[in-house]
């Protein structure tokens, strides 16, 4: 009395290839974005790490660097991971090798 008929439907037909290109013009923009993250972000920061290793790597005894921490002097004393850095006559420091961030031009420091 109070229930309606329910009358069975028909499933939609199935769209053919017209779906497949729309959806890859869904995801280019995202490709888009990471391609442009990756030349901004990404490959400038790959560089500038590339550049640090191969100073750190350049180190010799008596050059003048520059630490992290902001301290200045001359290194006296080199291992695999360590530099020993004369800061002042007589006082040496034990550091990271990483912990260098720049080498000064020689007679910088006096």
């Amino acid at each position: 009395m109070f229930i309606s008929n329910a009358f069975a439907q028909t499933a939609p037909a199935a769209a053919s290839g017209g779906d497949m290109g729309s959806s890859l013009m869904s995801m280019l923009p995202l490709v888009l974005m990471f391609v442009v993250l990756y030349f901004i972000m990404i490959r400038p920061q790959m560089k500038k790490q590339k550049e640090h290793r191969a100073m750190i790597d350049a180190l010799a005894k008596g050059d003048e660097v520059v630490t992290a921490g902001g301290l200045l002097g001359k290194v006296s004393t080199l291992t695999d991971s360590h530099i020993g850095l004369q800061i002042a006559n007589g006082v040496e420091v034990q550091m990271q090798r990483s912990a260098v961030v720049q080498v000064l031009p020689k007679g910088t420091i006096k």
